[in-house]
């Protein structure tokens, strides 16, 4: 299965892609997924939160926690930007973050940087933001901000940097002048929040997928009846970063062996010439597997 996965990676660089918007909403709750790989991640991952895929490595961030959060004080850890090839391999690493910020998010990568926000790990906190370059897997500050930032994405036609907050609740943007360098790095939360008017999924990675559209994967909790045991049902959303609204939700019905929807953190999808192909790493420590499946997308 390691060798298909490996030809797999080489063949994507065959054919000219459909813009990768357009395919995301043709996605519907019946399409079926299937299964084409599954790789053992060979190196302690400890709690993956974010993945971006860049030629034939992966990138992955992840939070290790060293002391639990009791009473909500955040607890102590080390955040991690991972480098891992197509067999499971770690191939570099970086930690980022400083004292009680040691917990990264969703990451993106706009073709020249990773942007990995790194935050406090607990609600209404704060982040600092930072851009890795891939090639020497450096990391550079930012901006800081007062609030946890669960994920960012870079709007590379607008120029604006945007956020989550945690459990993506609320959506922040910053502008960026042509030096890649923030506009307005002081303002506060307040000033710049607006609510997500969508509930069904919180996100937990997103990427910039261009036309102003992030992609946004994450899962939430329901139950049956009050009395019943929750499930957690993962999906996809399509959100238009012009007006932060929802234009696309699709449920994905795919679980790993232990029972974690497969959006329960990092993923990255492609386009094929069939469709789609998407990667998933659902579970933490020694269960961390790199799922990859592929949809037929009309």
């Amino acid at each position: 299965m390691k060798s298909l996965f490996v030809s797999l990676l080489f063949c994507a660089h065959l054919y000219a892609q459909t813009p990768l918007a357009e395919k995301i909403v043709k996605l519907r709750p019946d399409t079926p997924w299937k299964q084409v790989a599954a790789v053992k991640l060979h190196f302690p991952s400890f709690h993956p939160q974010g993945m971006v895929k860049i030629g034939d490595y992966f990138f992955m961030s992840s939070v290790e926690v060293t002391r639990k959060r009791q009473n909500n004080d955040g607890g102590e850890g080390i955040g991690h930007l991972f480098k891992f090839d197509a067999t499971g391999k770690l191939t570099a690493k970086i930690s980022l973050g400083e004292g009680l910020i040691y917990h990264p998010g969703g990451i993106d990568f706009d073709g020249q940087f990773i942007w990995v926000p790194v935050a406090e790990y607990r609600p209404n906190s704060r982040s600092i933001v930072y851009k890795v370059d891939p090639k020497t897997m450096k990391g550079t500050e930012v901006m800081r901000f007062e609030e946890h930032i669960g994920g960012i994405v870079h709007n590379t036609e607008a120029n604006t940097l945007n956020g989550v907050s945690w459990g993506s609740r609320s959506f922040y943007r910053w502008k960026l002048n042509a030096n890649g360098n923030v506009t307005n790095p002081t303002v506060s939360p307040d000033q710049i929040r607006i609510n997500n008017p969508s509930y069904y999924i919180d996100y937990q990675d997103c990427h910039y997928i261009g036309q102003h559209k992030m992609l946004c994967g994450g899962l939430h909790s329901y139950k049956t009846s009050p009395d019943a045991v929750a499930f957690r049902l993962g999906g996809l959303e399509v959100v238009n970063l012009a007006d932060n609204r929802p234009i696309h939700q699709v449920p994905l019905s795919l679980w790993s062996p232990t029972g974690a929807p497969m959006t329960n953190n990092p993923f990255w999808i492609e386009t094929t010439p069939d469709g789609l192909r998407a990667y998933f790493v659902p579970d933490d420590d020694d269960a961390s597997t790199l799922f990859v499946y592929e949809a037929v997308v009309n």
